[in-house]
């Protein structure tokens, strides 16, 4: 990285004066950003496998409390009211893509649907609150059982960092 941005300043520095310097020190605050949306990304990617396996086990077919009439399905344990709002965040979005309810079976397809639901209602909130709210709906971190909920995700995603 550093050679990078070593190469990104050079025309500059043979061309003098203070404003080419202000353009190599932008580039160096851009290549910044750039590292930061990648650890994010990655971070990003470790709540959603703890997820993954805190609500099926990273099985697709998981099928989850039948008991309440409409089932949550899949490895993230989608409910039908979550296609829902996740095709009502797409139509706002201006898109035609939308997700049909047999999509909850399809691993990609239910991580998709999980980042539309987290970019749209969650963009700048921390793990515990994306979980606690992916569990328990939007009161979900003032939901009291959601805490027990957010233990086994912190736990799952301390054992992926160990691997």
């Amino acid at each position: 990285m550093k050679h990078l941005l070593i190469l990104l300043m050079l025309p500059f520095t043979f061309s003098g004066g203070a404003e080419q310097a202000k353009l190599g020190e932008y580039q160096e605050l851009e290549t910044s950003k750039v590292e930061e949306k990648v650890k994010e990304k990655d971070q990003t990617d470790y709540l959603i496998e703890a997820l993954i396996q805190v609500e099926s086990r990273g099985n697709t077919n998981a099928i989850g409390d039948k008991h309440l009439g409409e089932p949550s399905i899949g490895v993230l344990q989608i409910r039908p009211v979550m296609v829902r709002e996740v095709n009502r965040i797409l139509k706002i979005m201006g898109t035609t893509q939308r997700y049909k309810l047999k999509d909850r079976f399809d691993r990609q397809k239910s991580i998709e649907m999980f980042l539309f639901w987290k970019n749209y209602h969650h963009p700048e909130d921390g793990f515990e609150e994306i979980a606690r709210c992916w569990n328990g709906g939007p009161r979900g971190l003032k939901n009291k059982r959601t805490e027990k909920y957010w233990i086994k995700v912190q736990n799952e995603i301390n054992n992926l960092k160990i691997k």
